[in-house]
């Protein structure tokens, strides 16, 4: 049998209930999705940072913006979220981007704090416990120390315009 050594200080919380506060996180992922029955939203996941000491460390807490669905601004996401959120990450005031998904790219790996509450909600007849982010603000510490630990959704390989066919290959 192989040597190993437990070090709780390395275990995953991931199982344990994120108690309301204001944490620091990382933007770890942000991804354009949508619902079941076709409600679009951007899913920010806020991930706890593991470089600072505070509980629930590398935890993931979502935060979605969401497209209205009617009124003037239908087919739009609330621009003030998303200027508010890139504010508080730190992105550059003025910047233009080409297009969402530049957008989003920008935001992954920025820190800020993000204050969260557990509350209930009902719908369609059934309770839900949700954790909700009530607001961020800047990061008290800008300079990320955090490493990402267990498994995390692999990033597409990139491309530099040459095709391998599987016939080409020699296994």
């Amino acid at each position: 049998m192989a040597n190993f050594t437990l070090d709780f200080d390395k275990a995953y919380e991931g199982n344990a209930k994120i108690e309301d506060g204001t944490y620091e996180v990382v933007i770890d992922k942000v991804n354009e999705d949508a619902t079941k029955t076709g409600s679009e939203y951007i899913n920010f996941w806020f991930r706890i940072r593991n470089d600072i000491k505070q509980p629930s460390h590398n935890q993931v807490v979502f935060n979605k913006v969401w497209k209205a669905n009617k009124g003037e601004n239908a087919g739009r996401y609330n621009a003030s979220m998303i200027n508010t959120l890139a504010k508080n990450a730190q992105l550059q005031n003025g910047k233009s981007y080409g297009s969402l998904d530049e957008l989003l790219t920008d935001f992954s790996g920025k820190p800020l704090q993000a204050t969260v509450k557990n509350e209930t909600s009902e719908y369609n007849g059934k309770t839900y416990e949700n954790l909700n982010v009530k607001y961020t603000d800047k990061t008290a510490f800008p300079n990320v120390q955090h490493v990402t630990t267990g498994k995390k959704e692999a990033d597409p390989a990139p491309s530099n315009g040459i095709t391998v066919d599987d016939e080409d290959l020699p296994f």
